[in-house]
């Protein structure tokens, strides 16, 4: 069956009687509606969403933008696999669609953006990646497009985001390891120019300071985000002339590249050097000594984003009242043993000599 018409030529009805019960409409009678139900499942009529689309003047379509790279796709736990889930718990209440926008990471964003805006394939947009300067708000903004980005930025600060606590994230961290003899404390951040980073470390610097200790610009480790950024932070600190008896990571599956290129120099995380690592991704769940990091619900962020989305959007507002305010998402410490190594009396000096071999 190819449309409307071939299928009210089969019945011998109008192709507006046919339109108003499939639509629903309460002017057409019970016997014709059934009747029109049961030929259009028969026949495998699909209705012409497109059309309607462009009669309506709305998709039903959210669009998730995300960053595509080889780095991407090598992680396995991505972030945004966890997130999807909660979304559409949310958006299929209303019948609305989500579909992923990859954006190749050779690609301008605010390019990709703005050509998936003209083709008009979504009503709304989830931003993610929040640059620290992003030309996106302030397109998405000036086109009136819903959207919510997934982080801060300094771009626009009335829009709507969501962003999880990485000032938490490093204030414990520090206020951890410093409990335990640490005051050489490292960090990973990324190369990017991704907001969250400058976020992470300025929190880091804050935190230190509040327990005496002078920031060490050396000890900012900036390596891709992914298990080879891990690996390749753990073999610059190898090279460092006062190394740190403790690191902080900034993402996930750091730690196991982190964990590999240490044990390949005989250095052991735990014994030998403090880790504490970020979010509690299930293939970190497997490293020896288990791994201290901090653990959130991805489905329930989902969940947060989606509503507050559609708490800015007109047609759904009313039902999100209380959704549209913008959250800095928790973060809950699980203790593994990867942190246990503490500094006291004539430690440090065991730290050096060890690290050294």
């Amino acid at each position: 069956m190819k449309g409307i018409r071939q299928l009210a030529e089969h019945l011998a009805i109008s192709i507006g009687t046919v339109s108003r019960a499939l639509n629903g409409k309460p002017d057409v009678n019970e016997e014709t509606r059934r009747r029109v139900l049961a030929a259009a499942e028969a026949l495998g009529y699909v209705a012409n969403q497109s059309g309607r689309s462009l009669r309506q003047g709305e998709t039903r379509v959210i669009g998730l933008m995300i960053e595509s790279s080889a780095e991407a796709v090598e992680n396995a736990d991505n972030f945004f696999l966890g997130v999807t889930s909660g979304l559409q718990s949310v958006f299929a209440r209303h019948k609305l669609d989500l579909v992923m926008l990859p954006c190749p990471s050779d690609e301008d964003p605010h390019e990709y953006l703005k050509r998936m805006v003209a083709r008009r394939i979504v009503d709304a947009m989830i931003i993610s990646n929040t640059q620290r300067i992003d030309r996106r708000i302030g397109f998405l903004s000036r086109a009136e497009i819903p959207f919510v980005a997934v982080g801060r930025s300094l771009s626009a600060s009335n829009s709507r985001w969501i962003d999880l606590d990485f000032e938490g994230v490093a204030d414990r961290a520090v206020e951890r390891l410093v409990a335990r003899g640490h005051r050489r404390i490292a960090i990973t951040a990324p190369l990017s120019e991704v907001n969250l980073g400058y976020v992470f470390v300025e929190s880091y610097r804050r935190a230190l300071e509040r327990h005496g200790i002078r920031f060490d610009p050396s000890l900012v480790i900036r390596v891709k985000s992914s298990e080879q950024g891990g690996y390749q932070a753990a073999h610059e600190l190898l090279l460092l002339p006062d190394r740190p008896t403790a690191i902080i990571l900034i993402y996930e599956l750091m730690a196991i590249g982190l964990y590999r290129r240490l044990m390949e120099s005989g250095v052991m995380p735990g014994r030998d050097l403090a880790v504490i690592g970020f979010r509690d991704a299930p293939r970190a769940r497997f490293l020896q000594p288990s791994l201290s990091c901090f653990r959130m619900s991805l489905y329930d962020l989902g969940i947060a984003l989606g509503q507050m989305l559609l708490a800015h959007m007109p047609a759904y507002r009313v039902l999100y009242p209380n959704a549209g305010r913008n959250i800095i998402w928790p973060l809950e410490l699980v203790s593994g043993e990867s942190d246990a190594f503490e500094v006291g009396r004539g430690d440090k000096e065991f730290a050096s000599e060890h690290w050294s071999k």
